[in-house]
Order: C-alpha cells, then sequence, then structure tokens
C-alpha cells in the first residue's frame, strides 16, 4: 500500500527485469526536445570474447546544441556513447511509474546498472570546453551603454509612505500659532472632560504645534513619567475643578 493508493504490481508477477542507466545532462536534454519525433537513437548489444558491450548511437538530428554558448551552430553533441556496466551489488532495487491518474505501477526489478558515456572526441572536448566557460561567467558584471535604458524598470522617487509623511509634516508646518488664552481655555475644557491626556491626543484637540503646545503645558499642567498614567499630562493641582481628582480617564 501507498499514501496513493494500491500499487500495481502487476511487474512483479511477470518478473520484468529493468536497466538502470545514468547518462550525461546534455543528453536527457536532446532526449527531452526529441518528444513525439520519433527515435532518439539505436541502441547496441553485442559480445567481445564473452562480455557484453553496450553502446547507444544519439539520433544525428538530435546532435545541435542550441542552448550552450555564443555559437551554438558550432557545438554538437557526441552521436557515439559506450556503457560501463556495474553489478546491481546484492541491492533490491526497483523501478516505478506514475501515471496521470496517480495510480503507482511497478514497472520491473532492475537486474542490471550501467552508466552512458560520450566517446572522447573533437564533439565532446568542444562541448565540455563550452559547458566549463558557462559555469566560469560571472553572475554579475559591468557593461558601458551608449545610450539611456528605456525599457527597464524605472525605480521610485517618492514611495507612497513617504509622501504621507512628508503631507504630515507640511501640515505640521502650516499650524498656526493661536493666542494663548484661546489655547488655554481650549485645554481647560479638555481636561473638565478627562484628567489624563497624551500630547498626541491633544494636538489632534488644539490643532497647536507640539512644541508651542508642551510650552503652555509646563505652565499649567504635570507630566507624568511613571505610574499607571505614564507618558500623559494632567493639570496642576491649583488648576483643577473637576468634582474628583480620582476620576478615571
Amino acid at each position: 500500500m501507498s499514501d496513493k493508493g494500491e500499487v500495481d504490481l502487476t511487474g512483479a508477477k511477470q518478473n520484468t527485469g529493468v536497466w538502470l542507466v545514468k547518462v550525461p545532462k546534455y543528453l536527457s536534454q536532446q532526449w527531452t526536445k526529441a518528444t513525439g519525433r520519433g527515435e532518439i537513437g539505436k541502441l547496441r548489444i553485442s559480445k567481445n570474447q564473452g562480455k557484453a558491450e553496450v553502446s547507444f548511437t544519439l539520433n544525428e538530428e538530435l546532435t545541435n546544441i542550441d542552448t550552450i554558448g555564443e555559437k551554438p551552430s558550432m557545438v554538437r553533441a557526441p552521436r557515439e556513447h559506450p556503457f560501463t556496466l556495474q553489478t546491481v551489488g546484492g541491492q533490491t532495487l526497483a523501478v516505478f511509474t506514475e501515471n496521470s491518474s496517480d495510480k503507482i505501477a511497478l514497472e520491473g526489478l532492475v537486474v542490471q546498472r550501467a552508466e552512458c558515456r560520450p566517446a572522447a572526441g573533437e564533439n565532446y572536448m568542444r562541448l565540455k570546453k563550452l559547458q566549463i566557460e558557462e559555469l566560469s561567467k560571472p553572475f554579475r558584471f559591468s557593461q558601458q551603454l551608449d545610450k539611456p535604458v528605456t525599457t527597464n524598470y524605472k525605480p521610485v522617487a517618492n514611495h507612497a509612505y513617504i509622501l504621507d509623511y512628508e503631507k504630515k509634516k507640511k501640515e505640521e508646518g502650516k499650524r498656526a500659532r493661536a493666542d494663548k488664552q484661546q489655547v488655554l481655555d481650549m485645554l481647560f475644557s479638555a481636561f473638565e472632560k478627562h484628567q489624563y491626556y497624551n500630547i498626541k491626543d491633544l494636538v489632534d484637540i488644539t490643532k497647536q504645534p507640539v512644541i508651542y503646545l508642551k510650552e503652555i503645558l509646563r505652565d499649567i499642567g504635570i507630566y507624568n513619567v511613571k505610574g499607571t498614567h505614564k507618558n500623559t499630562w494632567e493639570l496642576k493641582p491649583e488648576y483643577r475643578h473637576y468634582q474628583n481628582e480620582e476620576t478615571t480617564e
């Protein structure tokens, strides 16, 4: 059983033997291009002095490499790929497949391991050289431009939060200082409703600049630096005229 349901074990009943073959990356990429185009090459199995010899010949149409180097037309993949056979080594290896319906099936047990290697030659050496050059290229490099680039992303001069900050800053600067007695009247009126206020609330009530408002508050108020009402202002005892000094906020 698997987490996707029952596994089709028909392959195990048929005692189907499969080969596990390691192939170069470029070869698997060329095979991918051949999907739906017919054969990808030919596999030859022969015997030489009692030993099995296996080789794969890539189809001529799939030898063109068009993804490596600045001049892909000059690069061709090797056609001949001899196999190096290896023993399974006492391991039990199996091959499973999964179809579009997420059904898993056992295709068979691995009876032979092999490595598909390209035959040494001019095409292979040229391919390896270009692969090494591609890997050694820096990810970032400087380049002199003949004209300004207009198609790329342009940085934003002012982001939304910067614009909001500048707007608030301008509004703060536009606040004209009202007559001191007028500000005192607004403050006394506010403290009739509540005993404690933070400076932000008093700025919203009086619409006065913070520095100017604090100058007036120092004359009539006390700033609490600790306790339950930390960081708030309240009136000095001589200015308090609400009914209960312990009125809750």
